[in-house]
């Protein structure tokens, strides 16, 4: 599938109508996702073939863009029972098949089953500070190959030092540097849209079976 059909079907997606606040709950864009999930595949053969996780799935942009490159099993994570609602109904759209687990990412527990990729676009930690780090924790506890994540560029050298020494990963690497549009989601927000700089990371854990 080429990057720009991608983009498209995630474009058609039904999103948050009422973001929950207290847990940041921002879409993640069709133009983000298909590149995050692009890259994965074509750079890195982490998609296509593999168990994939979307942490914290929201309306399952992740997941579907996983699903559409021919995952061989994917899985969408979250908290949210409404938002599980609105990612089934966005994969029965699609006719994909996901399974929607309603888990606080903390309490995870999977069951043995392996998993190859986590992808996720995980809190930025503004509204519960650590909240980023504790899905990245748990990412680097049950990928086997690879998580990818998006986090503030501001918060880099924290992101990279946190992730070798205490979160479990033998490699941490930017990709590349994206433009979130954060649209004005909630009433606090002050202006239409905000453009906020993020990195698309690939860690990989230290029982990882590439580098």
């Amino acid at each position: 599938m080429k990057l720009k059909q991608l983009e498209g079907l995630l474009g058609g997606l039904t999103q948050f109508p009422e973001p929950k606040v207290e847990l940041e709950q921002y879409p993640t864009g069709p133009h983000i996702a298909s590149r995050m999930l692009y890259t994965a595949e074509n750079s890195f053969d982490d998609i296509a073939g593999k168990v994939v996780a979307d942490f914290g799935c929201g309306c399952g942009t992740l997941a579907v863009a996983s699903a559409l490159l021919d995952a061989e099993h994917v899985m969408g994570i979250d908290i949210d029972p409404q938002s599980l609602e609105l990612a089934q109904e966005n994969a029965d759209d699609l006719e994909l098949d996901i399974d929607l687990i309603w888990s606080d990412i903390k309490n995870l527990n999977l069951k043995g089953l392996l998993v190859d990729t986590v992808v996720m676009n995980p809190p930025f930690g503004t509204r519960r500070k650590g909240a980023d780090m504790e899905f990245l924790s748990m990412g680097l506890k049950v990928a086997s190959r690879a998580v990818y994540s998006l986090h503030k560029t501001s918060t880099r050298e924290h992101i990279k030092k946190a992730a070798l020494r205490d979160c479990n990963a033998i490699s941490a690497e930017v990709l590349c540097e994206l433009r979130y549009d954060l649209p004005q989601t909630y009433k606090f927000h002050k202006k239409k849209e905000v453009d906020i700089a993020v990195d698309l990371w690939r860690f990989v854990p230290k029982a990882g079976r590439n580098s």
